[in-house]
């Protein structure tokens, strides 16, 4: 089996209960990825929130199909 390529640290911070809004920093860049709900998400768990954010299965979506 071979060595994984890359390892990456991410420390995620609750920013927001309210707004479901988190923090991710994500290895060695310095700006956190915002990351929140919106639309079908935000009606599927029922939030009620002020600010929208992209969730992060958006992040997996956009990853996937990049």
């Amino acid at each position: 089996m071979s060595e994984p390529i890359e390892l990456t640290k991410i420390t995620i911070i609750q920013k927001d209960t309210a707004n479901k809004i988190r923090e991710a920093y994500i290895g060695n860049f310095e700006e956190p990825v915002l990351y929140g709900v919106h639309g079908g998400v935000k009606a599927f768990y029922g939030a009620v929130t002020e600010i929208e954010y992209p969730s992060t299965l958006d992040h997996i979506v956009a990853a996937a199909g990049g």
